[in-house]
C-alpha cells in the first residue's frame, strides 16, 4: 500500500507525509526528497545503503517498489544507449541473436555486481570499436522520433480542426432549428390555409434540406501516411497489407437448421404446452426460486422423465427402430 511506503534513511512514512516522494540513483536504492537535499547538499555523495557515489543531478522520481528493478531499469537504459544496433547491422540472424544474448549477459552482470570491472572493460571496448555505428544510430532514432512527433502533432491538428467543425455545425444547425421554428409559428399564425398541411410542408422542406446538406458534406480526408527510414509507414498501419474483400450477402448461402433424427422405439412424448394441459406437472416437484433463476423450469425434468419411459417400449429384436 502507499501508506506502507517510507523513507530507509529518515523512516519518513506516506502516512505522516502524504507528499513524500521517493528518489531513486542508479544504485536504485530510495531516498526522500529532504535526504537528498541533505545529503548531496554539494552536488555529489555516497549512497548511506551501499555507499556508491552517486551525483543529485542523476536522482529521479521511484517508479517501482523493488529497487532491484528501479536498478536494472537505469541500467538498462544507460547500457541500450550506446549499444543500439538494429537487425539490419547484421549478417545473419544467428549474429543479431547472439548480440542481444550479449547485452542481456551485460545488463545481468551489472544489475547483480557479477563480473562488474570486465563487463565495463567490454562496454569501453565496444565503444572505441563502433563509435561510428553508434552515433549513425543515434541520429537515426533522432530523425525517427522526430519524425513521429511531427505526424502525432499534425493527427492533433487535424483532430482539432475537426472538433472545431462539428462544433461550428452543431451551431449552425441549432440556428437553422430556431429559424425553422420561427418560421412555422409565423406561417401558423398568420396564413388562412389548413394547419396541417402547412406543418406537412414545413416537414417536407426540412428532410430536403437535411439530405441537401448530407449530400454537401466533404469526405473525411484520410491520415497522411509517414515512412521511417525502416520502412514503416505510419498512419496506415505497419505497412501495406492487402486484406480479401469482404464477401457480399448475397452471394453467402443462408443457414438452413435441420432437425436431428433419433432413434425412439416408443410412443411419442407429450409436448411442451401437452405437459401443462394434460397434467403430467401435478406429479413432479415445481422448481424453486434459486432453480428458475439458474434457467430450471419443471417441464424440463418432466419430459426427460416421460421420454426415458416411453422410450424402446415398441422395440423388437426383429426389427429395426422406428425413427421418430
Amino acid at each position: 500500500m502507499d501508506m506502507d511506503i517510507a523513507c530507509p534513511r529518515c523512516k519518513t512514512t506516506k502516512y505522516r507525509n502524504p507528499s513524500l516522494k521517493l528518489m531513486v540513483n542508479v544504485c536504485g536504492h530510495g531516498l526522500c526528497e529532504s535526504c537528498v537535499d541533505l545529503l548531496f547538499l554539494k552536488g555529489s555523495g555516497n549512497c548511506p545503503e551501499c555507499g556508491v557515489a552517486l551525483r543529485r543531478s542523476n536522482f529521479r522520481v521511484q517508479l517501482f517498489e523493488d529497487s532491484n528493478v528501479e536498478k536494472e531499469v537505469d541500467i538498462r537504459r544507460r547500457v541500450l544507449r550506446d549499444f543500439n544496433k538494429k537487425e539490419e547491422d547484421f549478417s545473419s540472424l544467428r549474429e543479431y541473436n547472439d548480440y542481444l544474448e550479449e547485452v542481456e549477459t551485460i545488463i545481468f552482470n551489472l544489475v547483480n555486481n557479477v563480473d562488474q570491472l570486465e563487463t565495463n572493460k567490454k562496454i569501453e571496448k565496444f565503444k572505441k570499436e563502433n563509435r561510428e555505428l553508434i552515433l549513425k544510430n543515434k541520429a537515426r532514432a533522432g530523425r525517427e522520433e522526430a519524425e513521429l512527433e511531427a505526424l502525432l502533432e499534425e493527427e492533433a491538428a487535424q483532430e482539432e480542426a475537426r472538433r472545431a467543425q462539428i462544433a461550428m455545425e452543431e451551431k449552425e444547425e441549432k440556428r437553422r432549428k430556431i429559424r425553422n421554428k420561427e418560421a412555422l409559428i409565423d406561417e401558423l399564425m398568420f396564413s388562412t390555409g389548413n394547419a396541417q398541411s402547412i406543418v406537412r410542408t414545413f416537414a417536407e422542406s426540412r428532410a430536403q434540406d437535411a439530405a441537401a446538406l448530407a449530400q454537401a458534406a466533404p469526405a473525411p480526408v484520410p491520415v497522411k501516411a509517414t515512412q521511417f527510414s525502416t520502412g514503416i509507414q505510419i498512419g496506415r498501419g505497419s505497412g501495406h497489407i492487402e486484406f480479401l474483400p469482404v464477401p457480399r450477402a448475397d452471394d453467402t448461402p443462408l443457414f438452413h437448421y435441420e432437425a436431428p433424427q433419433r432413434l425412439f422405439d416408443g410412443p411419442s412424448p407429450p409436448s411442451w404446452q401437452e405437459v401443462d394441459q394434460l397434467g403430467y406437472l401435478a406429479h413432479i416437484r415445481g422448481a424453486s426460486d434459486e432453480e428458475r433463476a439458474g434457467g430450471y423450469n419443471s417441464h424440463i425434468g418432466c419430459l426427460r422423465a416421460l421420454e426415458d419411459a416411453m422410450a424402446g417400449l415398441y422395440y423388437r429384436a426383429n426389427r429395426e427402430g422406428s425413427v421418430f
